[in-house]
């Protein structure tokens, strides 16, 4: 990559709405945290990337080795996996609601960049990768400074990149994946879907390796052979994992009683969610809060 891909361009929080719908930065895999907050399943995003990964969908396996441009629509699954540990890039994350506006709502809409079952990642040449670098770093720039028009100028700059992934061919080739990985994929797709939680009215649904089987459609046996088979892990420790992983973030990052956070992950009563997390943490949710 050239070397202005490595420069990284921070920015400073600011509390206003349109940050809860759109965000950028450069990430680093050996040294950045992903931010959790825009983790939900109902973001568009476009990100550049320098290092060698697959890109895993139900249906096939991207693997990418050279500078690339993807844009990931939030109707389709897919999960990132990275083959480098020195990987660095740029990212940018927004709701529909974000662009939204005149133009660039029709520009959304008919993009193929974000087709489902399109072609979504592109290879870009030098000059159109060291454009895209300038244009991530100007969107970063803009999210850090104090201009009230700031959004609607980042707006031209978030259009510009669509722009330039439309001027591009797509150019990479897919592998498809064995039955077991397909099945596995989907169901690893279909329980972080749940995920975050965010109202105890909204409780999760699937949370046994029988509801997940009834919800692709094959028997619950051989959602498990596949699930083994491919990740090394049993159905119920993914699920069992993913639910004390939302436990202890409910835990620590609301106010939630113990009886709410028992009912949105599914349990019927609360002390049988005292002994589902005692069993896996070897403490109760109380102590781990305190």
């Amino acid at each position: 990559m050239e070397p202005a891909f490595l420069d990284k361009r921070e920015h400073t929080d600011q509390p206003d709405r349109n940050r809860s719908i759109f965000n950028a930065a450069y990430y680093n895999n050996s040294t950045t945290k992903v931010d959790s907050s825009y983790s939900r399943k109902d973001f568009y995003k476009i990100w550049l990337i320098s290092s060698e990964c697959n890109l895993h969908f139900a249906d096939k396996t991207i693997h990418i080795t050279e500078p690339a441009l993807i844009f990931s629509n939030p109707l389709v699954p897919y999960a990132y996996e990275s083959l480098s540990a020195e990987g660095s890039g740029y990212w940018c994350i927004f709701k529909e609601e974000f662009i939204k506006t005149g133009d660039h709502t029709r520009l959304l809409q008919d993009a193929p960049l974000f087709n489902i079952g399109g072609n979504n990642v592109f290879l870009p040449d030098e000059e159109q990768l060291t454009r895209l670098i300038n244009l991530y770093g100007q969107i970063i720039e803009e999210l850090a400074g104090e201009y009230v028009y700031k959004y609607d100028v980042i707006k031209s700059y978030l259009n510009l990149i669509i722009h330039e992934g439309m001027k591009m061919a797509p150019s990479l080739s897919y592998q498809q994946p064995s039955g077991s990985g397909r099945i596995a994929s989907l169901f690893l797709d279909l329980l972080e879907r749940q995920f975050p939680i965010e109202t105890p009215q909204q409780p999760m649904q699937l949370k046994k390796p029988g509801d997940f089987a009834y919800s692709l459609s094959v028997h619950v046996n051989h959602l498990n052979f596949a699930v083994k088979e491919i990740t090394g892990k049993s159905t119920s420790t993914h699920i069992a994992e993913r639910m004390i992983s939302e436990a202890k973030t409910l835990l620590k990052q609301t106010g939630w009683t113990t009886a709410d956070i028992a009912y949105s992950l599914g349990f019927g009563y609360a002390n049988h969610f005292n002994n589902f997390f005692k069993k896996h943490t070897g403490t109760t949710p109380l102590s781990f809060r305190k």
